[in-house]
């Protein structure tokens, strides 16, 4: 192999000073060939041996890839997040960036095969326009006793701002219930009202977009004066908001979230945590505006929030 040296010499031989192929090779003991190849500038790709630099994450590698690995063993809800993972290596000494931690995380899942292509179908909301909403179901510590309990996630699709509140079922007591906490937290009611198909709200799903709409729950809409708007079957990406916010929860609240003694404890908690965290948090859109930013702008357009509906 070549000299990398030697390629900008035979170059300047060459060109500036105007020497032959023969003469070049003749000085260099090299064949005609090899100066021409490098003289068009053929093939001047050196390869250089891999730079090993000692990384501040590489002491902590096999830790985190074991834990990485348990994590698989667990349903998805309950794995730990980057953050999470990099809390604990701070916690063993490791004084590097969480981007390293996020970094490594993500090459070793997509080794494993868990990272697929994600294809996204923007949508667009003006200010209040629509609120998306949606259930999940999240264990809790409550009166010293892991308890699974219903969350209704509702989220206004512009300003982004959300509210969590937790109920032991999914009856439509605690569905209006979570409305009109929503519309009063949020200071007014949306014109829209975005669902999947719960049974709480539909009785029949219809071809298309036609539905049987549950009746009291037709009657709380009627009150409240928004319109309910049902998903296509199997298109979650309809009520996209609301379904990352069900998994950024997972990661900002329940991972962290204490134990309680009441229930109204535990949602005094979420409603204050959500008002944290919209001061913590940048609009995706508007990068310049917090969450609480653009929520204050949002409120004038909402209608002005009504009596409770009687459910």
């Amino acid at each position: 192999m070549i000299n990398v040296e030697l390629i900008p010499l035979i170059r300047r031989w060459h060109y500036r000073e105007g020497l032959s192929i023969r003469e070049i090779a003749r000085r260099l003991h090299l064949s005609r060939n090899t100066v021409k190849k490098y003289v068009r500038g053929d093939a001047i790709n050196p390869k250089y041996p891999p730079r090993r630099v000692v990384g501040k994450l590489d002491p902590f590698a096999e830790r985190l890839r074991g834990w990485l690995k348990i994590d698989l063993l667990k349903p998805k809800r309950e794995r730990r997040t980057a953050l999470a993972h990099f809390a604990s290596l701070q916690d063993l000494g490791y004084l590097g960036s969480y981007g390293r931690v996020s970094a490594f995380i993500r090459h070793w899942r997509h080794e494993q095969g868990q990272l697929r292509p994600a294809v996204y179908i923007p949508l667009y909301f003006a200010p209040g326009e629509a609120f998306q909403f949606d259930w999940s179901e999240e264990p809790v510590m409550l009166v010293g006793k892991r308890v699974d309990l219903r969350v209704a996630h509702i989220k206004l699709c512009y300003s982004r701002a959300f509210l969590l509140v937790a109920y032991f079922s999914e009856a439509h007591e605690m569905l209006f219930d979570a409305h009109e906490r929503a519309f009063r937290f949020f200071g007014g009611i949306p014109a829209r009202g975005i669902y999947d198909n719960m049974k709480t709200a539909v009785d029949k799903v219809k071809k298309g977009k036609a539905r049987d709409v549950n009746r009291r729950f037709q009657v709380m809409a009627g009150h409240y004066l928004f319109e309910p708007e049902f998903c296509n079957r199997a298109a979650g990406w309809e009520k996209g908001q609301v379904e990352k916010e069900v998994q950024d929860a997972r990661r900002r609240l329940w991972q962290r979230c204490p134990a309680f003694d009441t229930l109204a404890d535990l949602n005094a908690w979420l409603e204050t945590r959500c008002r944290e965290l919209f001061s913590e948090h940048y609009h995706p859109e508007l990068s310049d505006s917090t969450l609480a930013d653009v929520l204050a702008a949002e409120q004038p357009h909402l209608m002005p929030m009504v009596a409770p509906f009687d459910g």
